[in-house]
């Protein structure tokens, strides 16, 4: 066991340090400013933008980028949705898989172009590998770069006053298609790169080849699934998307086959949304003001991740009563050669920063563990997805500046301007949609099968099953992804409220900020003052913080008091 946390404590420092030169590099990027990659990837860019005819130095305001993100997204869901439905007669289909019917498919194209890749198939058999490599791990970059072209807007948006031109930040708000591509070409795929070939060293399958045949110590043979898995599994982690190409995602051993690869796709899960935060800082040349962000964003990560580990570790009470041996930990569910504290603390990693992939079974973890897993997505600002993460925080942070101006008698200032109503009714129209789809959805579900028991959704009766609707619901409106898989998913009921619930909880939550990073460029810039509220410090921190618990307390206190809290007290 101190092996395992030493391991872990390494890996998270480690990512930390390796953070802040990749958000120097990203913040290099978005400025437009010489980088490494420019010899290799620069006559890329400018080949894609010359064909699809895009003058990739036009400066769009935030009302274009929104429109020619919406219109993308769009168009990469039709293509989703037909890959998807007629993959049996695509081509590249050496198991024969069918194609998936249409609300299945409707949920999976959804899912995936909303960067949550929640699977309500079993991948091996679910897909084909046409529709693995031409939609899915298409959609988990794109879905991504998406994700972080927006916060590259907002970065532009929240700069200081108009430079020598006298143009405004509103003037010069960059160009959607460039942030866009960039993102892709000079972060997600030169990392992708990396670690893919660090998991195809280790274990992991790079394949065109169908099934394999093979004979078990038993005298058994089974068929074993195969394909082009380290490809999709880098991305998936890197871009935060976290959709497994075995149903089995992590936990699988062709998918992550040892203590190492584990380590390295939690590294790559975080890496990312980590130098998102001090790419903000490094862009806006205030590092002050990341280390912040930065600072509440681990307070959260580490009051989840740490209780998590140390319940895994200690084991189930109820074995315990039976006499049996955890010196390992609480087991069920997990895989011997990663651990218990190693799934514990992966469990928090992948619902805080909404990747949504899973090396152990969150069905089985303990319920307090469960309902740190579920809180990491109700507040959804710890670190988040690649991009959006930054958005989430960001609306939190115009309330604190609400609420602090409010109690030191000033009107609020973010940055040098004014922050005034239009952009606080925004703020809370986002903040309290992410509870309102959650609980409306968890309702209305535990409605629908207290009056049809007959619907076979629920395998756990009680809390537990209860824990099981708010968790899917919960999943989806963070875009994360995971679930606890007792739930039987694969329903009309449930494909199409949750898709649903995908596309409200990822485009709402970015026309938000980008509409209050948009009016926020707009207006003039006001020096710093004597009484100007300082946002970089730590007490602007511990109030960023309590705007981030309240909300999440008040909100889904009496959920989680009716699942997992509930199911803690029941046993």
């Amino acid at each position: 066991m101190d092996t395992e946390i030493l391991g872990i404590v390494t890996l998270f420092l480690a990512t930390v340090v390796l953070a802040v030169p990749l958000g120097r590099y990203i913040a290099r990027v978005y400025a437009g400013e010489r980088s490494l990659l420019d010899p290799v990837m620069g006559p890329v860019e400018r080949f894609f933008f010359r064909i699809a005819g895009i003058d990739a130095q036009r400066q769009m305001t935030w009302k274009e980028h929104l429109k020619a993100l919406l219109t993308i997204n769009l168009v990469w869901f039709l293509w989703a949705m037909f890959v998807l439905t007629n993959q049996g007669w695509l081509p590249w289909n050496p198991d024969g898989n069918p194609g998936m019917g249409a609300d299945l498919a409707f949920n999976t194209a959804i899912s995936f172009v909303v960067n949550c890749n929640l699977q309500h198939y079993s991948g091996e058999t679910g897909a084909t590998y046409f529709s693995q490599v031409f939609a899915l791990l298409f959609l988990q970059f794109v879905s991504a770069g998406t994700g972080m072209a927006a916060a590259a807007m907002v970065f532009k948006a929240l700069r200081g006053p108009a430079d020598r031109t006298g143009e405004r930040p509103a003037a010069r708000l960059g160009n959607f298609y460039d942030h866009f591509l960039k993102s892709m070409t000079r972060v997600l795929l030169p990392l992708s790169l990396l670690v893919a070939v660090l998991l195809l060293l280790n274990g992991t399958p790079q394949t065109a080849a169908g099934r394999d045949r093979i004979a078990t110590l038993q005298g058994d043979t089974v068929e074993v699934a195969r394909g082009p898995v380290a490809g999709f599994v880098a991305i998936k982690h890197l871009g935060t998307n976290g959709g497994g190409y075995y149903g089995a995602n992590s936990a699988h051993p062709l998918e992550n086959p040892s203590y190492f690869t584990n380590m390295l796709e939690m590294w790559a899960q975080m890496i990312v949304p980590l130098a998102m935060v001090f790419a903000l800082g490094f862009h806006l040349r205030k590092k002050r003001f990341a280390w912040m962000v930065f600072g509440v964003m681990t307070v959260g990560f580490l009051a989840l991740a740490v209780p998590n580990m140390v319940l895994e570790m200690r084991g189930n009470p109820a074995i315990d009563a039976l006499g049996v041996d955890q010196g390992s930990g609480a087991m069920e569910g997990k895989e011997v050669r990663l651990g218990a504290a190693a799934s514990g603390f992966w469990s928090v990693a992948t619902t805080v920063i909404s990747t949504g992939s899973v090396n152990a079974m969150h069905d089985s973890t303990m319920p307090l563990s469960g309902m740190n897993e579920l809180l990491a997505m109700m507040t959804n600002a710890f670190y988040g997805g690649v991009g959006v993460g930054i958005l989430n925080f960001f609306v939190f942070i115009i309330l604190a500046v609400f609420i602090s101006g409010l109690m030191v008698g000033r009107t609020p200032e973010l940055l040098g301007r004014k922050v005034e109503a239009r952009e606080v009714k925004i703020a809370v129209i986002v903040t309290l949609l992410h509870p309102l789809l959650i609980l409306t959805g968890a309702a209305l579900a535990a409605y629908a099968i207290t009056r049809h028991p007959d619907l076979g959704w629920l395998n756990n009766p009680g809390p537990h099953g209860f824990s099981e609707m708010l968790y899917e619901y919960t999943s989806s409106a963070a875009n994360n992804g995971s679930g606890f898989e007792g739930l039987g998913d694969n329903t009309p009921w449930w494909n199409i409220s949750t898709a649903i619930v995908l596309l409200l909880g990822r485009f709402l939550p970015i026309i938000g900020p980008l509409a209050i990073a948009g009016l926020l460029a707009g207006k003039p810039y006001v020096p710093a003052g004597a009484g100007t509220l300082r946002t970089d410090t730590a007490t602007f921190g511990v109030v960023v913080f309590g705007v981030i618990a309240i909300v999440a307390a008040l909100s889904f206190f009496p959920a989680l008091a009716l699942g997992p809290i509930a199911e803690h007290f029941s046993r």
